[in-house]
This record gives C-alpha cells, sequence and structure tokens, in this order.
C-alpha cells in the first residue's frame, strides 16, 4: 500500500448501526405523519443530523416548523438512536474488520476516523476501540459533513500527513464524493464500491490488505 495512513469512515464500515438509525428516524418521522421507508434511509448515509433531518422533513405537511423545533426534533431522533446505542458491545466489531485494523497498524500504517456522527466517540467506547485510533475526526469537531472533504481534511490533519499520502475507506456516496473532493484516493465498499466513484472497489473489508 503507497499511503501512510487510513482515515475509515465509522458506520457502516468499522461497524454497522444501520438499522438502529433507521429505527429511530423511522420513530420521529411517524410521530410526525411523514412515511419513512428503507429508500428514504439510504439518502441519509454519510449526512449529518440537521441536513437528515431536511430530508426527512420533505414529506412534512403539519404547522410550520422553526429552527428551534427542528434542532428539538433532531435531539429526540439522537435520544432514540444513543438509547440503541448503549446495547452495543465489542461483539459488534466484525472479527474481519478487528484483523485488518491490526494487520494495517503492524504494517506501521496511521489509522484515523472521518465521521460526520457526533456519536462517533460513544460508538468507540461501546465496541472497544476507544483510544485506539491515531486521530478521530468527527460530527464533534468539524462544521460541514461530507460531502465537503472538511472531516477528511481535519484527520489528515491530526495525521500531520498531505491528503495524497492517506487513503479514505467509505461505505457512502457522501464519502467518496468528500474524498475526491480532499484531493483523497478512496476504497470503496458496500454502495461506495458500485458508485464508480472510488480510487479502490473493495469486495470485501479485508481487501485492503491486498492494495
Amino acid at each position: 500500500m503507497n499511503y501512510k495512513a487510513v482515515i475509515f469512515d465509522l458506520d457502516g464500515v468499522i461497524c454497522f448501526t444501520d438499522h438502529s438509525h433507521f429505527l429511530a428516524w423511522k420513530a420521529l418521522a411517524g410521530s410526525l405523519g411523514i412515511p419513512f421507508d428503507e429508500a428514504k434511509n439510504d439518502r441519509l448515509r454519510g449526512v449529518s443530523r440537521m441536513a437528515s433531518l431536511e430530508i426527512v422533513l420533505e414529506e412534512y405537511h403539519g404547522p410550520a416548523l422553526s429552527d428551534e423545533d427542528k434542532v428539538r426534533l433532531a435531539e429526540k431522533k439522537n435520544d432514540l438512536y444513543r438509547a440503541s446505542l448503549q446495547f452495543m458491545t465489542p461483539a459488534d466489531l466484525p472479527g474481519e474488520v478487528r484483523d485488518t485494523l491490526n494487520a494495517l497498524r503492524a504494517r506501521g500504517l496511521k489509522l484515523a476516523i472521518g465521521s460526520s456522527s457526533k456519536n462517533a466517540p460513544l460508538i468507540l467506547e461501546r465496541i472497544g476501540l476507544d483510544g485506539y485510533f491515531d486521530a478521530v475526526s468527527d460530527g464533534n469537531n468539524i462544521t460541514h459533513s461530507k460531502p465537503d472533504p472538511e472531516v477528511f481534511t481535519m484527520a489528515a490533519h491530526m495525521l500531520n500527513l498531505p491528503p495524497e499520502q492517506c487513503l479514505v475507506v467509505e461505505d457512502a456516496l457522501a464519502g467518496v464524493q468528500a474524498a475526491a473532493a480532499g484531493g483523497f484516493h478512496s476504497a470503496g465498499i458496500g454502495p461506495a464500491a458500485k458508485s464508480g466513484l472510488a480510487t479502490y472497489p473493495l469486495s470485501t473489508f479485508s481487501d485492503l490488505l491486498k492494495l
């Protein structure tokens, strides 16, 4: 691998909390009389909480909502989601992911997280990776979410490396778009691998070891 560091998205790459997100958004949407299905949920991948709320509200026909109302709704969704995270354990870290991370580290690569989620610290703690990564750039220290590249450029800055020496690993279209916008090469898994935008489309997480 001709890189000095790998920057990973968290949800959908390192671990999987998609269904918890779906259930939380569905509950919130239902309370507002808004239909919500997997197709709409897919549009929220890699998008910030407030931007996701705007997508959910596209089919809202109730009384006008102020900015304060929207913040409260986003907080309500996050409360529902965070409640489900309390049940996560290190068993929610796939063995393939754990072994691949350790193998990359053994090769001398720096490892970082680049996630738009403000819940990244809690998730990392619950799955036993608190303090594991050399840098964590997340929704708590950025102002622009993907497809803006800020979360990745911040991670590279924390690692003291230029973008061209860092490989981004993403599962979402917004993520590979952000990587490209920031001058990073990307490895795509899941939907990102099929987007045609990833530098390296991967079949499995461990395929990183073949690059």
